[in-house]
């Protein structure tokens, strides 16, 4: 074969492993579900949008848990082009212009990305948010360390807080939940985006949990009650607990959160763990405080995760996801 019979080398994904890595990715958890991200595929960069009319006004004025889920898509969606044989050169807040542009990436072959990145690929559609009680999680210790190594590249520190601790975080916690109950424009946004199945957004009726059921998880965030049931009667909750913090409070920090996020998300997930982010606890800064006289140094408080393990391996009804067309669109140029 001569020269000009060779296939040229491409460096850029074809249309349909971006449609779906991008469907894959669009599993990734975002608060309340509200999925608030655009991707623009322009012939050579995939860049991601945040969706300012999915900003939660009275829980999240500042966007900064609609930015924390953005990171949290976004590293999804690498881990996605990885399992593909992409590899994926990042540029964030690439335009101080466009604040809405919260990144962009471009690509170049992977033969072969780390062992871990197929297992947290996998994950992605495993991976379910657990709002009821837990059982302890297993092999603790070395989830721990994995979850941490995956963090660090990230600038995100990650900490297990031991029971003490936890005690005062469910207080902190129970406290914040108290403070928003006479809110009302809090709850009214908070029933907007709950309950409302079947739907590709929001949280639907069916992962939801009753009040005796949520009676006995001391962290999570109290969402309108489900018809009463006893799921996991049995025990109380036995969840550990993850704190991700950054060294400071910005839109990059907000974003690497979420990156963070979902690297650990999917990786208790592949370890056969379950789990539930919560960010209810550090919007108020009453709660934030708390939180980080709980840590061994001095962060900004992020995301909590409930980490434990679901009795027999079973799984919560998973939340729908918007369809792909109503988040990609393809440009050039």
């Amino acid at each position: 074969m001569t020269a000009s019979d060779a296939v040229p080398e491409t460096f850029v994904p074809d249309r349909p492993t971006i449609t779906a890595a991008v469907q894959l990715a669009g599993r990734a958890p975002s608060v309340h579900n509200t999925q608030p991200w655009r991707w623009v595929f322009d012939g050579t960069r995939l860049h991601l949008h945040r969706d300012n009319d999915r900003l939660l006004i009275s829980a999240d004025p500042h966007g900064r848990q609609l930015v924390i889920s953005c990171g949290a898509v976004l590293h999804h969606v690498r881990t996605a082009f990885a399992a593909h044989g992409w590899h994926t050169d990042t540029v964030r807040l690439p335009d101080p212009e466009q604040r809405d542009l919260l990144a962009s990436v471009e690509f170049r072959p992977w033969a072969d990305p780390p062992a871990g990145v197929a297992a947290r690929a996998h994950a992605i559609d495993l991976r379910h948010t657990d709002r009821l009680p837990m059982l302890p999680p297993n092999n603790w210790p070395e989830l721990v360390h994995t979850a941490r190594m995956l963090a660090n590249p990230h600038d995100i520190e990650l900490d297990a807080l031991d029971a003490e601790a936890g005690v005062r975080l469910a207080a902190a916690s129970q406290h914040a939940t108290a403070l928003r109950r006479y809110d009302m424009e809090y709850q009214a946004e908070l029933h907007w985006w709950t309950g409302h199945s079947p739907a590709p957004e929001g949280i639907p009726r069916t992962a939801l949990v009753s009040d005796a059921e949520f009676s006995r998880v001391p962290v999570g965030r109290t969402f309108p009650s489900a018809p009463h049931s006893t799921r996991r009667s049995e025990f109380e909750d036995q969840a550990q607990l993850l704190v991700l913090s950054s060294a400071n409070d910005s839109m990059l920090d907000w974003l690497r959160t979420g990156e963070a996020l979902s690297a650990v998300l999917l990786e208790c997930t592949a370890a056969g763990q379950a789990s539930c982010a919560l960010t209810h606890i550090t919007e108020l800064p009453t709660a934030r405080k708390t939180i980080t006289g709980l840590l061994p140094h001095h962060t900004m408080p992020q995301v909590v995760i409930r980490v434990g393990t679901a009795p027999d391996g079973e799984v919560p009804p998973e939340s729908l996801r918007r369809p792909v067309t109503d988040i990609l669109s393809f440009r050039q140029g």
